[in-house]
């Protein structure tokens, strides 16, 4: 990438800046962010609110995203359309989310030449400092064609 993605995502999505996510490695297709403990986005069991988990999860699916397709911006743009997530157990601490594209990027770019609206999935999973999975997160993508 000839730009800093997470700087990027920093400065245009304000909510990122707020939560103060942190970009640990963006690549072509993957990323991985970080969520500081942070008392102000506890619930009330002591641990990061599940709004804030699912944000620093969807966080990490549109890097991933913006990482494949940001050469294709100026004729589309990314947009999730539905997200899953399933609560494994209850996080604490510092926060890891991991994510990865699911489909091929040549064959998504192929279905945007072909006059389609592509959607493929990004799945992310948020990890403890133990490395032990809290949750999943399954986001619907797609690439809406500039009009």
């Amino acid at each position: 990438m000839s730009f800093d993605l997470g700087e990027f995502l920093l400065q245009t999505v304000p909510f990122t800046r707020f939560l103060d996510i942190s970009f640990d490695k963006v690549e072509e297709g993957m990323a991985i962010c970080r969520l500081s403990d942070r008392p102000d986005l506890h619930n009330h069991v002591g641990g990061p609110h599940a709004g804030a988990l699912f944000t620093l999860a969807e966080t990490a699916s549109g890097a991933a995203t913006l990482s494949a397709f940001s050469d294709q911006l100026s004729r589309a743009v990314p947009l999730p359309t539905t997200a899953t997530i399933r609560y494994r157990k209850v996080a604490m601490g510092e926060v890891v989310a991991e994510a990865r594209l699911l489909a091929s990027p040549a064959e998504v770019v192929a279905q945007l030449d072909a006059g389609e609206r592509p959607e493929f999935d990004v799945a992310v999973e948020i990890r403890n400092a133990e490395n032990t999975p809290v949750a999943e997160l399954t986001v619907t993508w797609t690439l809406r064609p500039n009009r």
